[in-house]
Order: C-alpha cells, then structure tokens, then sequence
C-alpha cells in the first residue's frame, strides 16, 4: 500500500493541474470553480490558435479536396482555402492529381479572409519561394536540376523544377531535335544557364550538362577509332545535309552522298531518329573531335553487284537517260549507266547521236566492256542489233524461246508464250514493258502527253 500511495504522490506533482491521490490510492477530482482558467474561454482558445499574416509560408494538413479548390487545417480559427488556379505550376492540373486528403502541404498566405472567412493560400507560391532558394545554391555549386517535362512550348520546353524553368530547343540535345514532343512527361537533367529572379526567368540547358557528364567518355571512344572501323550506333538526328549518329556518347556525321549507293533527296527518306544502323569510320578529327561515317560502305555496292553478273558481249535492256555529242548514256540498271559511243550507235555514219535515239527510248544494246577500276560501261547499239547471248536476268524471263543452242539471241517468237510473271526485282521491271518490246533490231518510243 505504502508503494501505490508512493506512486499516486508523484502523479500528483507531475500534473498538478489533475486531481489527487488519498493515502489508500483513490482518486479524487480537482474541484472546478468560476474563473478557473484565469481569463476567458476564448482568449484560451485564441492561445492555441497559430498567428498568421498575409505573405508568410505556413504549413497544414488536406482536410478536404473539391475540383476548384482545396481545404487545408492550419490549426487556425478557420480551414485555409487553396484555389486550383493556386494549387500548381502545371498547366490544366486537377486537384485531385496534385494532393489527396491527410497530406500535409505547404503554402503561403495570400489573404487573411475570404468572404466565408477562411485563409486564402497557394501552395504553387510557396513551392516557387522554396525553389528559387535551393535553384540559386544549386547554379552557384555548378550543380544540376532534375524535373519533368509539362509543356512543349515554341521554341522550347517547360520542366518542372518547382518553378517553370524553360530549356531552349537548341539546348535540349547535342544535335538540335526536330520534334520536341517524345520529351513531353520525361524527367530531364539540366544546368541552370540563367537565372534572373525579378524577371522570374530561368533558363536551362540539357545540351551542357550532357556535353559535361559524357565528355571522357566521349575522349576516350574518339581515341579508340579508326577509319575502316565498323560500328553499331543509333541515328540522333536528321538534317538536310546528313544524319548524325550516337555512337555511344560520340556522335558522328554521315553526309548526304555517304548514306546510299543510290541518289538521295533527303536523308529523311533513308533513315529516321532512332534507327540503328551499322556505319564505317571513314575520318576522325581529333583536333575538332568530328567523325565522319558511311553508311553505304556497309552496303552492296549495285555498281559491283552488275559488274559481277555480266560480262562483255551480253545483251541487255536499258533506257536512253542523256545525250552528249559524243554518244548517249543508257540505264542498264538501277542507278547503273552506260556510254554508247556515237561510233556505236548505227553502221552507218552518224553526225549526233539524236538520229538514232532520244531520252526516254528503251532498247537492247550489247555490253562491250566493263572497266571496275573506273566504274565505266562501254555499250553499243549497232552490235546489238547482230543478237548474242542475253543477260541472266533476261534468260530467266524468255526461257527457251529466245536463243539458239550456242546461247544467241535470235528473237522471231511469240510474246504469247512468255510467262512474265515477275519472280525477282529485275524481272518485274522487265514485266512492266517486256509485252510491248520490240525485237533486238527496234527502238521503243515512249511518247508524252
């Protein structure tokens, strides 16, 4: 007994504001009179109340979340009020996206009353002030921000970095990007650039910090190529005079002429951002840390290709493209040309090559010779006309019907008997006009409208 009295005792000058203990450990409450607390029962509630003025930041818990607005508990004599407007940066946002109900949120004052009495807030300003705090000791640790895209805005993007900071489409990558919307809800990392606060301007650049977090891995890649390498990298961007490709931190430049064996319009219409492609090394600059490459030197050469398949004294179709004083070339294949010598064209004299042909003219010439060190096809019409063995992509077309036992061409049967279903490349071209050729000895006019 004597230990619970001992115990009721000290209970008792702990919280002198209860009641006490007798010697037998029973309770007995303190006595309420008037007047007991001294001063009036809303001067003690006004004690618990937290002080507040307009421009201070203040923190609170959602007690409620409407569409337009939302309501928070600041232990003050009313709920303050956050309209949606006030509520984020972000443009269109919903408040239900923004917080929910028990979060606790901080804001800043911006009117003691509204006309139901309720503190005024926004949660958007106060993000702004704590932001401009950390942004300027960040810019001035040469540090970087992270955020997230929320806008694709001409000339630029808005990232989310607690206020709206504004990266400039030129400093979004190492090569200026043509579409800015794949950024859109990316987290991004920048360095601030800019930073002027009574102009609310800042200003961001991606392209820096990644020249700066890839540069030795970038020395380091240069050091290691070699014209003739081959690599693997991933095409960065597009432009009128090329495309550049990532080749893991380094990008290198394919001009227009290097991405195909065949005439090239626009790059676009080879390759596109994000393709993968295998390029050669053809120059590296140390000096200027440039790297140019091809494309095409990964390719079939169509030139060798033709040259490998045919030799001289074969016959082959092909389509006047330029006449020159001295002869005509012909296409013989796609992207592959011919010279027919005016001494070539007819066995009798010919003083410009317009007497026999014109460009458009689809006929038979022979080759008489293939030049692989120069890349040049020497044809003739006129020998052409003696027949010979056709090329292999013709055989195909014909089959039997076209040649003698020795392999000469010798023409006089029926197109009626020829399937031209085409199998290959070379024989659907061949179908769209084989059925109205003429025979080895004629010319095919293509008249315009």
């Amino acid at each position: 007994m004597t230990e619970l009295t001992s115990d009721a005792s000290r209970i008792s000058r702990m919280a002198p504001q209860m009641g006490s203990f007798d010697e037998l450990g029973n309770y007995q409450p303190r006595e309420i009179v008037q007047d007991d607390l001294g001063d009036s029962l809303i001067q003690e509630i006004e004690k618990t109340l937290v002080p507040v003025k307009e421009g201070d930041i203040v923190k609170g818990t959602v007690v409620r979340v409407d569409r337009d607005e939302v309501l928070v508990d600041l232990g003050y004599k009313a709920e303050g009020v956050i309209p949606l407007k006030e509520l984020s940066i972000r443009p269109g946002a919903v408040s239900t996206d923004e917080v929910h109900i028990g979060q606790e949120v901080e804001a800043i004052v911006l009117a003691k009353e509204d006309e139901q009495g309720r503190l005024v807030l926004s949660k958007k300003r106060a993000q702004y002030e704590r932001a401009w705090v950390a942004i300027e000791k960040i810019r001035q640790a040469g540090q970087t921000v992270k955020g997230e895209v929320i806008e694709v805005v001409r000339g630029g993007l808005i990232v989310d970095i607690g206020l709206r900071g504004f990266l400039p489409s030129s400093l979004v990558d190492l090569r200026r990007p043509r579409d800015l919307s794949p950024f859109l809800g990316q987290t991004i990392e920048a360095k601030v650039i800019e930073l002027d606060r009574s102009r609310n301007n800042v200003v961001l650049s991606r392209r820096k910090w990644l020249e700066e977090s890839q540069a030795e891995q970038r020395q380091e890649l240069l050091a290691s190529l070699k014209p003739g390498d081959i690599k693997e990298g991933v095409v960065s961007s597009v432009v009128s005079f090329g495309a550049f490709v990532d080749l893991g931190g380094l990008d290198g430049l394919i001009h227009v002429s290097e991405l195909s064996w065949r005439h090239v319009d626009h790059p676009s219409a080879v390759v596109s951002v994000g393709d993968k492609v295998k390029v050669q090394v053809l120059e590296v600059d140390y000096q200027h840390n440039r790297v140019s490459l091809s494309l095409r030197a990964t390719q079939t050469d169509p030139w060798h290709e033709f040259a490998t398949a045919h030799k001289p004294g074969e016959l082959v179709f092909g389509r006047v493209t330029k006449l020159v004083p001295f002869g005509a070339f012909i296409q013989v294949g796609e992207n592959i040309e011919g010279l027919v010598h005016i001494s070539e064209m007819a066995y009798h004299h010919v003083e410009s090559p317009e007497q026999v042909v014109r460009p458009g003219d689809e006929l038979w010439v022979k080759i008489i010779d293939i030049n692989s060190e120069k890349r040049r096809i020497s044809l003739s019409i006129k020998q052409a006309a003696e027949g010979g063995e056709l090329a292999a992509e013709y055989r195909e077309v014909f089959g039997d019907h076209a040649w003698d036992e020795e392999g000469n061409y010798i023409g006089g049967f029926s197109y009626a008997e020829v399937d031209f279903t085409p199998e290959t490349e070379s024989q659907a071209a061949w179908a769209d006009y084989g059925k109205e050729m003429m025979d080895p000895h004629g010319v095919k006019r293509h008249e315009k409208n």
